[in-house]
């Protein structure tokens, strides 16, 4: 069995890829921490570009895709930055949850799957 880490740390990995898939780890905001969710939320896409194109992959590879949002009436505000970055046609299987997160300010969390 072959597994490739991207960005291992001590407690987990960004995303590990195996038999011609990658799994993201759930990613929150970086740089937006404490703004709003649409702002998170671009910051997390931009973060997911980021790994799949490490692994050679692409948004337009994405098979599922899990959200978190410590409020579910923001859930149109996220939807401004995600429907301005899937590509039509190409839009993965989703759920959106209401959830509490890991750390204050952090107010969405993205993980998705996506084919090689």
């Amino acid at each position: 069995m072959s597994l490739k880490r991207i960005g291992a740390g001590d407690r987990m990995s960004e995303a590990v890829i195996h038999n011609g898939m990658i799994y993201l780890a759930g990613m929150v905001a970086e740089t937006t921490v404490g703004k709003s969710v649409k702002e998170q939320t671009k910051d997390i896409l931009s973060q997911i570009d980021d790994i799949l194109k490490q692994a050679g992959s692409d948004k337009t590879k994405i098979v599922k895709a899990n959200i978190w949002l410590t409020d579910i009436k923001t859930w149109a505000e996220m939807n401004e930055a995600w429907d301005a970055w899937v590509v039509k046609g190409q839009t993965p299987a989703r759920a959106t949850v209401e959830s509490k997160l890991a750390g204050p300010g952090l107010d969405v969390e993205i993980m998705v799957e996506a084919a090689i």
